[in-house]
């Protein structure tokens, strides 16, 4: 008997979002929704717009930070005007093997993001492919988010080992899915290699829909010139890019800080108003985690808490997002 209460409430819960007014002030309040313009990302004014944010790590992994407090010390004091949710898809207790604790924590976060009126990135955080699995879970998201100007929808993190062919059909599957439901809201697509491959992307771009923009990911201690330089080159053809993932030392995610090339970066994407995201909010043993262990789920991270690259990340989208 009680299913039948289900669909209404899901309905009832969408159109409250869907109808949320973004706090007077913030983010989405003064920028609405996001639209592409050439390869510039602009708001609705079709004025160029950075966002600049933290990614948190995987659901799977770091679940405690899943929240909406922590989401709120983000909008908050890092001044974040983005954040990434992502979804692990893998290894134990993923989407894969439990999805309604993925979808869970990703609501938790998604809808901390938008009462925080900042925007917010739904990131299938996969290497690998699964077409059918990512078209049911961005349906059940463009259902209950269609209309809401917060969401941008990531739609395969860092394809590894593919070609941009599979890439690509997987990618006009997916977008057509989430294009049935939400016609407008902005789709990131991956590219091959961990999203560096761009020139494969150039070469033979997808057709027909707007609103999309490539990832591009970079670790400063191991993508040094060479990466900027290709970015450069694709985005002259008129390849949108938007960096969905960043970090300051060696892809592995560990090793030292490389801030010479942080700062090179950081200056890159400055000059060519490129949007970024930066890895991870989690408290992993490794360079690329910003918190301690000891650090609460519900941020009041002092910085006593933070690990270097946290103090790095706060102080670098800090200056991002503070006029």
């Amino acid at each position: 008997m009680k299913r039948r209460f289900v669909f209404p409430l899901l309905l009832i819960a969408t159109l409250s979002l869907s109808s949320f007014k973004a706090p007077k002030g913030s983010p989405v309040a003064l920028n609405g929704k996001l639209h592409t313009t050439g390869t510039q990302l602009c708001n609705q004014n079709n004025s160029p717009l950075v966002l600049a944010g933290a990614s948190l790590g995987w659901h799977n992994l770091w679940p405690r930070f899943y929240n909406a407090d922590a989401v709120k010390w983000l909008a908050n004091d890092w001044k974040c005007n983005v954040i990434r949710a992502s979804m692990g898809v893998g290894l134990d207790d993923s989407y894969l093997e439990n999805p309604s604790f993925a979808l869970q924590c990703m609501t938790k976060v998604i809808d901390g993001a938008i009462k925080n009126g900042i925007y917010v990135i739904i990131d299938f955080h996969s290497h690998k492919l699964h077409t059918q699995e990512a078209k049911t879970f961005f349906a059940q998201m463009a259902a209950k988010y269609s209309g809401n100007p917060n969401v941008i929808y990531e739609i395969w993190n860092e394809p590894d080992y593919f070609f941009w062919k599979d890439v690509k059909q997987y990618s006009e599957e997916v977008i057509s899915t989430i294009r049935a439901i939400d016609t407008d809201n902005l789709i990131l697509v991956g590219s091959p290699h961990w999203d560096q491959d761009l020139d494969s992307v150039a070469a033979n771009p997808i057709l027909g829909q707007k609103n999309i923009m490539y990832s591009m990911h970079f670790y400063a201690g191991t993508h040094k010139k060479w990466l900027r330089d290709r970015t450069d080159t694709v985005m002259a053809k008129g390849i949108p890019i938007f960096i969905s993932e960043c970090a300051g030392m060696e892809a592995s995610g560990d090793g030292p800080i490389d801030k010479a090339e942080w700062a090179a970066y950081q200056e890159w994407m400055k000059d060519r108003k490129l949007s970024w995201i930066a890895w991870s909010v989690s408290d992993k043993n490794e360079t690329c985690s910003m918190l301690l262990p000891r650090a609460s789920e519900k941020g009041n991270w002092t910085g006593d808490l933070l690990k270097e690259w946290g103090k790095i990340t706060r102080e670098s989208i800090r200056n991002a997002n503070t006029k």
